[in-house]
Formats: structure tokens, C-alpha cells, sequence
């Protein structure tokens, strides 16, 4: 499918890239589209992308069924009575942005754990090291205790490091209670805590735990809810909240209006 303004990279599980070329003079990032996991069970004529601009974009995603619908794996998936992948579904659009370097805003040298590539794209454009940790999947199986301590051999070297876990939000969009609950223990026990164990015996340190978006299991997709987050190190004081979860924090009545000034908060010198 792909031509001389278009390619597509392959990237983790159903995380996958198609650049156009000039695309945005095409008009394609003006377009509405529609996540995949906010329209299950509806029909999915209503919301393929449909405006004048979207010529080019429903050519190829019916172009490749003809690809698709003959692949080996789909014959296979067929015969054991699984749904084949006979589509690509083509979302979430941007353009290239243009973001200051971490260090430049900050005066800090960073780094980033994820399995996600967008969230290593991201490191890459604000100039963060993108630590690679084997058996990092973005899924429930995902290398809990190899990413904290990938963590924290990043720590001897780096100011800040960033690790970030999919798998409370894969759990969400499944609708699958017992393993969100499964996950977040995984990630308090083998991450949260072992960091925390070796920042408190090597000096002075800040560590910053929040979500990035709610995916509620009774919906089984993002909400725009206010997020919880906790923080502790030198020149924070406790706020006399004992719990972490959504109800406790609304006790601690103090609220970050933009998610972007956490950060902010999170490194000045004093607080």
C-alpha cells in the first residue's frame, strides 16, 4: 500500500505507523477520525473518516482487505474460529511536533523505560534515552521487575528517568476488572517498590506516581476524569492523605489544573 509520499512502520502489538508525506496539505490531519476502542459494537460505516479530504485514506484501508483476507495468519485464525485482521483502521493523526529538549527546559539528563512507541517517540523528540528492557511487551506479560531495574541502573547516571507501564490500560479497554487489579499490584510491588527502595538508601530524591488518563473497566475506554497522582522526597511534605486512589485525593484539596505543570512542581528546588 505504500507509494512514493507514503510509508508504514511496524511497530508493537496493534501500534503502527503510516506517514504521508505533505499530508497535512492534503488536509489529512484535519479529518475526523475515530479510535478503534471507542466504537466497539457500533457500526462501522458511521464512523470511518468522511469528508472531502478522506479519499486517499478509506482507498487504502479498503485496499487492504484484498491484502489482508488472504493472509496465511487470517486462514489460520479462520479455521480455528478466531476473528481474522482483514482491515487496517487508520487513526489518531497529527503532525511532526516541535517540543524544547528536556534538558534545555529542565537542566536535567533523562531517560525513558516504555514498551509503547509513542511514548518513545515523545522521549526521542525532547532529546530522553530510549532504554530498551527485554520481555517489555506493553501488555500484562510486560517485564515489570526488568524495567525498574533498567530504572535504576538509569539513576546512576541520570537525573530523571520515566517508566511507563500499558498494562493497567490494556486491562481497562478489556473490560477485565481482576487483571487491572492484578496489574496495578504487579506495578506497586515490582517497580513503585523497587525504586523506591534503592532512591531511600541513595540520597537525596524526588518520585512522582501517576496515571497519564482514566480507562474506566465499566466503559472499557479513556475518560477525561481528573487524575490522581502522590509524590514524596526531599521538600515535600505529607499531606495527610494515607490512600491513593481517585476518592482520597479529592481529600488532599490540592488540585493541578494542567497536567503539563506537574513536572514543573516535581523538580523545582524548593517547594
Amino acid at each position: 500500500l505504500g507509494a512514493d509520499n507514503i510509508e508504514f512502520f511496524f511497530g508493537t502489538s496493534y501500534r503502527n505507523l503510516m506517514v504521508v508525506r505533505g499530508g497535512a496539505d492534503l488536509g489529512l490531519d484535519k479529518i475526523k477520525y475515530f479510535a478503534p476502542h471507542d466504537i466497539m459494537g457500533k457500526e462501522v460505516s458511521k464512523h470511518l473518516p468522511g469528508d472531502k479530504n478522506s479519499k486517499i485514506l478509506l482507498d487504502l484501508m479498503n485496499r487492504s482487505k484484498d491484502i489482508l483476507g488472504s493472509h496465511e495468519i487470517n486462514k489460520v485464525r479462520i479455521d480455528l474460529g478466531e476473528n481474522p485482521a482483514n482491515m487496517i483502521w487508520l487513526w489518531g493523526q497529527g503532525i511532526k511536533p516541535q517540543m524544547p529538549k528536556f534538558m534545555d527546559k529542565f537542566g536535567l539528563s533523562g531517560s525513558v523505560i516504555s514498551a509503547v512507541d509513542l511514548i518513545k517517540g515523545i522521549a526521542k523528540i525532547i532529546g530522553l534515552e530510549v532504554i530498551k528492557v527485554p520481555g517489555a511487551t506493553g501488555y500484562y506479560d510486560t517485564n515489570y521487575k526488568g524495567k525498574a531495574e533498567h530504572a535504576i541502573e538509569a539513576l546512576k547516571k541520570d537525573d530523571f528517568v520515566f517508566v511507563h507501564v500499558e498494562a493497567t490500560d490494556e486491562a481497562g479497554h478489556n473490560g477485565d476488572l481482576r487483571m487491572k487489579i492484578s496489574c496495578i499490584e504487579k506495578f506497586d510491588q515490582e517497580i513503585v517498590g523497587r525504586i523506591l527502595e534503592y532512591l531511600k538508601v541513595n540520597g537525596d530524591f524526588r518520585i512522582l506516581v501517576s496515571p497519564d488518563h482514566a480507562t474506566p473497566v465499566s466503559i472499557r475506554t479513556h475518560a477525561s476524569d481528573p487524575v490522581c497522582f502522590t509524590m514524596c522526597g526531599k521538600g515535600i511534605d505529607a499531606s495527610g492523605v494515607e490512600e491513593f486512589s481517585e476518592k482520597t485525593a479529592k481529600e488532599a484539596n490540592f488540585v493541578i489544573e494542567k497536567g503539563h505543570e506537574l513536572m514543573n512542581y516535581l523538580v523545582k528546588e524548593s517547594l
